[in-house]
């Protein structure tokens, strides 16, 4: 794939423009295909429309994840604070949940890779992560990309571009996973029980175009402003009517999903400047550094669940769980009747998540109120 040069003064323009346009009501703005790991997008209807008949304005999403949940609240006309701890999707809030206006044109995704003369790219992808995850030009074209999107001056922007790069990047691994150095599977001439090699072999402009379409649909104006913040979420405002928790899961045997670890590329791409500081070069697949999180631990996450629930006390707190985890759910039905006098369960549904192998799971909700 030969990268293609022009003069900036003729790109620079076209690739930070966007459309500006308020969208008339919610029909017809869904939200993007994903398979990030852990994703409520298919449920995420499901979990608003069990809901509407509270009374309730100001919503926290305080574990946003790829702002799915978020984004049914904002279609639904609620003012959505969408947080989360990783930058990454700190990202995606502030393209798909804060964003009520801006759009990428559609030639975005033909020209977010084109090299500018006049600006300096760095080259620390296809340096470090050289038969890793992608090929060696495709490690190229995504320097270029990082660095066009980065130079945008809109927020939003950067936001969607962003955006456009993580998902088409999930698009082309095998297990929508950086958790391994298995850029071989892409390319062995072996005969394959999974997967999609023809979504592998895709360009990431043909993945881009995809995206960017989506999250242009995605985009609208309730007339409600939104917000996405980047934090810990138990430092998180206490001014929302709802609270809505999910939490990194921790399973029956112990085991905890680490999203950091598993999409560490992800948030190295939107911390580009600070990447070479965050990268474990000890590690095959060039991880970020380790940074231990509670929440994916059996042995804290249980008490983070009930100072999460005293210090939203005075909130409708709504909780996604699955049947298996730990805390097990009798023991987060005890924890939020100690906080709330009027708790359900109200959503009982069989869903397989993506990735999982687990058909047996049960889809819980907690409302208490």
């Amino acid at each position: 794939m030969r990268e293609s040069v022009l003069p900036e003064s003729q790109t620079a323009t076209r690739l930070a423009s966007a459309t500006a346009a308020t969208v008339r009501g919610v029909s017809g703005h869904s939200f993007p295909t994903t398979r990030y790991q852990g994703s409520k997008r298919r449920l995420a209807q499901a979990i608003v429309d069990q809901l509407r008949r509270l009374d309730f304005h100001t919503v926290l999403d305080a574990f946003g994840g790829t702002g799915a949940v978020a984004h049914a609240f904002k279609c639904a006309g609620k003012a959505v604070t969408c947080n989360d701890a990783l930058v990454f999707n700190y990202q995606i809030a502030l393209a798909l949940i804060e964003n009520s206006r801006v759009r990428l044109e559609g030639d975005f995704s033909e020209r977010i890779g084109v090299r500018h003369r006049s600006r300096r790219y760095s080259d620390f992808i296809e340096r470090t992560f050289a038969g890793i995850y992608f090929t060696d030009e495709e490690n190229r074209w995504l320097d270029v990309a990082v660095g066009n999107v980065r130079a945008l001056s809109c927020p939003y922007q950067r936001a969607l571009g962003y955006f456009v790069l993580m998902q088409a990047g999930l698009a082309k691994r095998p297990y929508n996973l950086f958790h391994r150095r298995n850029l071989y599977m892409r390319s062995a001439s072996v005969r394959r029980g999974f997967g999609n090699k023809t979504s592998w072999d895709r360009s990431f402009s043909e993945h881009a175009r995809r995206y960017v379409e989506q999250a242009n649909r995605a985009v609208l104006d309730t007339g409600v402003a939104c917000r996405a913040t980047c934090g810990d979420a138990l430092a998180a405002d206490l001014d929302f009517d709802l609270v809505y928790l999910d939490p990194p899961y921790v399973n029956r045997a112990g085991v905890g999903v680490d999203y950091r670890d598993f999409y560490h590329f992800l948030e190295g791409m939107v911390r580009y400047d600070e990447w070479p500081q965050l990268v474990d070069f000890g590690a095959k697949h060039r991880r970020l550094l380790r940074q231990p999180d509670p929440w994916t631990s059996a042995s804290t996450c249980p008490d983070l669940f009930r100072r999460m629930f005293e210090r939203f006390h005075r909130s409708i707190l709504v909780l996604s769980y699955r049947d298996d985890g730990i805390p097990t759910p009798a023991e987060l039905l005890e924890m939020l009747r100690r906080v709330r006098p009027h708790v359900e369960l109200c959503d009982q549904r069989r869903y397989q998540y993506a990735l999982s192998t687990r058909r047996d799971t049960c889809q819980l909700l907690f409302i208490a109120r």
